[in-house]
């Protein structure tokens, strides 16, 4: 009796092992799937790197400042999904690399990321529609190559103009001052602004090798500037517009991009 019966159980044990592969594969597929409607639910913003990476002719490199980049993100990752984009695309050379700091760490050691900065979008690949904020992030790289690029500037008025944010931080607010609207004036004219001071850069000794003072240009292109002490914490939240003095207030202007964002 047992010898006939073994054909039917084994052939049941097989039947419940196959079904259970496939319920434990459609679970799988189903998880995989609901990440990916979650990931692809979210907005995004665009976050903007130099490629440029000397310091004049120092001979000192430069790049986009980890902070600057990783504060901001850790603030806005969780509801966000954050693109990389630079004047050329491609790999984007880092300055004020400290991985002491745990979240420089989580974002640095981050496989997502680590892709992303090292193949980062070319604005011709950006459509501006997609995105509900744009955030420069300093670095002195930023200098050189932001306020040259016609590109980056189209995109962050295009954002700007519906209704979306503009941030940037330290450096970052280079990417501002050839912003220009659809009426024909400077974005920042008439708002209030800050970015890196000029006692700032006296400080760390690049007075007469950045191409010019930050300062001075915010000042020259209307926007109201203000500073505090230096690298001490300053962040001016002017409507969607949103800017930081130095490293040191990378992680506010995150906070107040978000609750920009967060408005009703």
């Amino acid at each position: 009796m047992i010898r006939k019966l073994m054909p039917v159980l084994l052939f049941g044990l097989l039947l419940s092992s196959c079904s259970q592969k496939h319920k434990d594969h459609s679970t799988n597929d189903d998880t995989a799937a609901n990440v990916k409607t979650e990931k692809a639910a979210k907005p995004k913003i665009l976050f903007v790197l130099t490629n440029h990476d000397q310091k004049g002719d120092t001979g000192k490199k430069t790049g986009f400042f980890l902070s600057e980049a990783a504060h901001p993100w850790d603030v806005l990752k969780d509801k966000y999904v954050i693109d990389f984009v630079s004047p050329k695309g491609g790999k984007a050379p880092v300055d004020g690399f400290d991985l002491n700091d745990p979240v420089n760490k989580e974002f640095w050691d981050n496989p997502e990321i680590q892709y992303k900065i090292n193949h980062t979008l070319k604005p011709s690949e950006i459509n501006p529609d997609d995105y509900v904020a744009i955030h420069f992030v300093g670095g002195h790289g930023a200098m050189w190559d932001f306020p040259e690029s016609k590109q980056l500037a189209a995109i962050a008025a295009k954002i700007y103009e519906h209704h979306g944010v503009v941030s940037a931080v330290c450096h970052g607010p280079a990417g501002l001052i050839n912003i220009k609207l659809d009426d024909g004036s400077y974005l920042i004219a008439g708002k209030k602004v800050t970015g890196f001071s000029n006692e700032e850069e006296k400080a760390v000794k690049l007075t007469n090798v950045v191409p010019f003072l930050l300062e001075n240009k915010l000042k020259e292109r209307g926007g109201i500037y203000s500073c505090s002490s230096k690298f001490t914490v300053h962040v001016v939240h002017d409507g969607r517009l949103i800017t930081g003095q130095n490293p040191q207030s990378a992680k506010k202007v995150g906070k107040e991009v978000l609750k920009e964002l967060q408005k009703d």
